[in-house]
């Protein structure tokens, strides 16, 4: 069990990709917070190659208070990636991922803070789904945590969010994790640690639009399947014995109906969808082995997950 003091660090990493009208507004609301609880921190805020001023107005935050600290990445290496570089470069008792446009909301920061004391080692959020929330949304954020858990066998809560507490010890452990297709709220989840979730209401986004749109969420999905399971391959070749079976049943059919009867035989048409179909399995199943050889692609070569062109207020021994 984790017990106040002023003593104890909290690392708040935030990332950031042109959200000028953010970092200071999230930087008050920060310091807001720990200005009421027994707690220093440190806001480790990551510039994912930013193209605006954001980069500048972080410089300012830093010059205005040391305990603001940044990491500039050499070109735009991901939401994920960045999260990563956070976690290698904080230096609290407990590090708390969020996003640095305030619709992860500081003030929920004290009810982490307060599950953490309580001996949990991860404690993540769980967005309330509102009736405001659009109907296509909350449909696919459904199915895709149902695919997932039932593929993956990890089970990772509904609508949980990257904005979380997670413990010195996790993560160290995470620290020692190279892969490079990373989807974080799994490995986390799969790591096994002692975890408990908490509701929060996401705030309006404060300014700017937003960065993380369908496309990208769909392609984290992808990632995130195929980076836990190879279930997918084996569903293919499911689905592919199965059409097989059908097709030979056809065939079965047509044949007799060419020996035994003087019926034409009607359906070019149920044939070519037939095709069609079978030829989408294939493209299917093809790209899915695709995807599976691309990750190990993207393994072996041992690339950074990212690189640093910016660093300011850290101990030089861990830029070294």
């Amino acid at each position: 069990m984790k017990t106040n003091s002023k003593k104890t660090l909290i690392s708040i990493v935030a990332t950031f990709f042109n959200e000028e009208g953010n970092l200071g507004p999230l930087y008050s609301k920060v310091k807001e917070v720990f200005e009421n609880i027994d707690y220093e921190f440190e806001l480790i805020l990551i510039d994912d190659a930013s193209e605006d001023d954001s980069l500048e107005i972080a410089r300012k935050l830093r010059l205005k208070d040391p305990r603001v600290k940044i990491l500039s990445l050499t070109r735009r290496f991901g939401h994920q990636a960045s999260l990563s570089a956070g976690i290698d470069y904080a230096e609290g008792d407990a590090v708390i991922l969020m996003d640095s446009d305030l619709q992860h909301p500081p003030e929920v920061i004290p009810e982490l803070l307060k599950k953490w004391r309580e001996g949990y080692e991860n404690v993540y959020t769980i967005r309330k789904v509102t009736k405001n929330n659009p109907f296509f949304k909350k449909f696919c954020s459904v199915i895709f945590y149902r695919i997932f858990r039932a593929l993956t066998k990890i089970d990772l809560p509904m609508n949980s969010a990257d904005f979380r507490l997670l413990d010195r010890k996790v993560v160290l452990q995470l620290r020692k994790i190279q892969e490079r297709n990373r989807f974080l709220r799994g490995i986390i989840a799969w790591t096994g640690f002692r975890s408990v979730g908490i509701d929060y209401q996401d705030a309006p986004r404060h300014s700017g639009e937003i960065k993380y749109g369908f496309k990208k969420k769909l392609f984290l999905a992808i990632d995130a399947v195929t980076s836990f399971s190879i279930k997918p391959l084996y569903l293919g070749v499911v689905i592919g014995f199965i059409f097989a079976v059908l097709g030979f049943v056809y065939f079965v059919y047509v044949l007799y109906i060419s020996i035994f009867t003087d019926t034409d035989i009607p359906g070019w048409a149920s044939v070519a969808s037939l095709l069609s179909i079978l030829g989408g399995i294939q493209l299917i199943v093809v790209g899915l082995i695709g995807i599976y050889i691309g990750k190990i692609f993207e393994e072996v070569k041992q690339r950074p997950l990212y690189l640093i062109r910016y660093a300011k207020g850290f101990d030089k021994k861990i830029l070294e």
